[in-house]
């Protein structure tokens, strides 16, 4: 089950139905048994604060994953806390529609929870194919 919900941000996610539908998809072909997730928009105040409280960091940052089960046994249940004024920045800094740029950290997220890092300069090298390939995925199935 994928839902969407706000903090203190709400976001009009576009096709909906497709994204859940190709996130279902993204689990399946990374071999990965998906149990829940939920995706939670916020502020960039509010996801600061999850940053102090949870990782010690004091930055702002677009998303943050958290995997809540044992994915070994129930499949993977994960929360993913998304930063609605942080994706409107990026997406305007880098010259791009707020929902391209929402759609790629959606997918983020979700391949944070298939296991891809991106701590290292090969590893975020690996996750921003991933991104490439699931978004061009995307742009094949329902345009643009």
């Amino acid at each position: 089950m994928i839902r969407f919900s706000g903090a203190d941000r709400s976001v009009s996610l576009k096709e909906r139905t497709s994204v859940k539908a190709l996130l279902i998809e993204m689990f399946h072909v990374e071999n990965k048994s998906l149990a829940s997730l939920q995706y939670v928009f916020c502020s960039d105040e509010y996801l600061l604060q999850i940053n102090k409280d949870f990782l010690q960091h004091d930055y702002y940052t677009d998303i943050i994953t958290f995997e809540m089960g044992d994915s070994r046994t129930t499949g993977v249940e994960g929360e993913i806390y998304i930063s609605v004024d942080r994706v409107k920045d990026n997406a305007k800094n880098l010259g791009l529609p707020f929902q391209d740029e929402l759609r790629r950290v959606l997918f983020h997220g979700a391949l944070h929870l298939c296991g891809y890092k991106d701590k290292t300069p090969a590893q975020e090298k690996k996750m921003r194919e991933m991104e490439e390939k699931y978004l061009s995925l995307w742009n094949e199935r329902f345009g643009r």
